[in-house]
């Protein structure tokens, strides 16, 4: 089969396509919002009618203690490797709902961009994988490797159910490969695989002062308040350069390689350009690393979210009896979200301002991801990039987090391929996310390059 074969078809298709795709944005899938549980399920149900309409066999809903995951398989290239892709067709809430230029759960096309929730995170991407399919199975008649999907429901709420799930169905999903297409490029211009992400520890600290709030008039001056005492708390976590002064923090992280230093360097990243593009005039963190390492390989301690005392309109002189924040970590190699975790519970209870309690609450935690990227199904990717840009994909961690990728490597031993066609700026998780359709066409045409020459590559025969 030649390139034209699916590129012909995929042209033919493209509006087609594109419909298809505004259908499937359509859906409120807000897995984390109990008031759309029927729109994840209903989502669901329409993808694995689409997972059929392609071809796909066996196609069911595996039901979890949350959302269903979206299986298919296609088993018919006798002696081809097996392939599982996976995708997620939940989604972030949409809010601020105000500050959307069109409705979130309306799909528009404008200057070239599909705007609509999903559209880049990951429904756009995840739907380009069955079009792919699609385009070889009507071309050919078949695939040249087996394929077994895997789409999840609950990526933005941290795959809580993930792991029961994949060891309820392990003997079901072997394979010989990964791919996933939830992460970036570089720029629009300059494709680029993934090879390493950073891990996630996620907690609540909470600080209680008084028994009730207090009258600041009869009390101030005396009594503890809640919110001075969490500031005072949370100062304690940074120096002034933005280093994490919690002890142990940095005691598992690896140095940088000379090589992946030097590879870094030469992708000439452009500070002066991420400040403009995020609006500010100065970048933070630890200043003997570059931006570009502190993004990607380098540890960070956020505060997420503060609260505490009165917050409506004008004001109301109060004590606060109470005061609360959430803290997100990314992690690097070698550190682990329960360990970081821990030594951040015990720096916060050590650190507690006098006259208050504080108690910290631990939440989601995922492991980093990191793998050599010289395997061949690998370095394919870089070729099937080259084919559908005309430039070669480089090679880049990505400073997000993805805890199923070092679930999926740990129990089915396998690599794992991180394909994405997103970009940075396309505003994932925030108002008017979009999805560049240039990425959308060349993105098809990378993944039918990428399946059509996988067996070879595997083989060892030149592709």
């Amino acid at each position: 089969m030649t390139e034209g074969t699916y590129d012909a078809y995929l042209r033919a298709h493209r509006d087609a396509h594109l419909e298809e795709l505004k259908t499937f944005l359509r859906f409120p899938s807000v897995s984390t919002d109990s008031a759309h549980t029927g729109d994840v399920a209903a989502c669901a149900e329409h993808l694995a009618e689409l997972a059929r309409k392609v071809g796909f066999e066996h196609v069911e809903l595996w039901p979890t203690k949350g959302h269903p995951v979206v299986y298919g398989d296609w088993l018919h290239a006798d002696g081809a490797p097996t392939v599982v892709v996976y995708g997620h067709y939940d989604v972030q809430p949409a809010d601020p709902l105000d500050l959307w230029q069109t409705p979130p759960f309306d799909p528009q096309i404008r200057d070239g961009q599909l705007y609509a929730r999903g559209a880049s995170d990951d429904k756009g991407p995840t739907f380009m994988h069955l079009k792919a399919f699609e385009a070889l199975l009507s071309t050919t008649g078949g695939l040249p490797v087996n394929v077994k999907l895997f789409l999840e429901g609950e990526e933005e709420i941290g795959s809580a159910h993930l792991t029961e799930c994949l060891e309820t169905h392990l003997d079901q999903l072997r394979g010989d490969l990964l791919v996933i297409s939830d992460t970036t490029m570089l720029g629009p211009d300059q494709p680029s695989i993934c090879y390493g992400l950073r891990g996630l520890a996620a907690l609540q600290v909470d600080v209680q002062g008084a028994n009730r709030d207090l009258h600041s008039g009869l009390y101030g001056g005396a009594a503890p308040n809640a919110v001075h005492a969490l500031v005072e708390l949370l100062a304690t976590l940074h120096d002034s350069e933005g280093r994490v002064t919690v002890p142990g923090f940095y005691d598992d992280v690896d140095v940088l390689t000379t090589e992946e230093a030097a590879a870094y360097r030469d992708l000439h990243f452009d500070e002066a350009e991420l400040m403009a593009e995020i609006g500010v005039t100065e970048l933070v963190g630890e200043p003997e690393h570059p931006a570009i390492e502190r993004l990607w390989t380098r540890p960070t301690l956020e505060i997420n979210g503060i609260y505490g005392g009165f917050q409506g309109e004008g004001t109301k002189t109060v004590i606060p009896a109470e005061a609360h924040a959430k803290i997100t970590c990314r992690l690097v190699p070698h550190q682990t979200g329960r360990g970081i975790q821990q030594l951040l519970a015990q720096h916060l209870e050590t650190h507690a301002p006098k006259g208050v309690q504080v108690s910290v609450q631990l939440a989601d935690a995922g492991e980093p991801y990191v793998t050599p990227f010289d395997h061949p199904a690998i370095q394919l990717a870089a070729d099937a990039y080259t084919h559908a840009y005309g430039k070669r994909a480089v090679f880049t961690r990505m400073g997000g987090s993805i805890p199923v990728v070092e679930t999926f490597e740990r129990m089915l031993h396998v690599p794992v391929v991180l394909m994405g066609f997103g970009l940075n700026t396309e505003n994932f998780h925030a108002p008017n996310e979009h999805f560049a359709l240039d990425n959308f066409d060349k993105g098809m045409r990378t993944l039918c390059y990428y399946w059509m020459h996988l067996p070879e590559a595997l083989s060892g025969e030149p592709v």
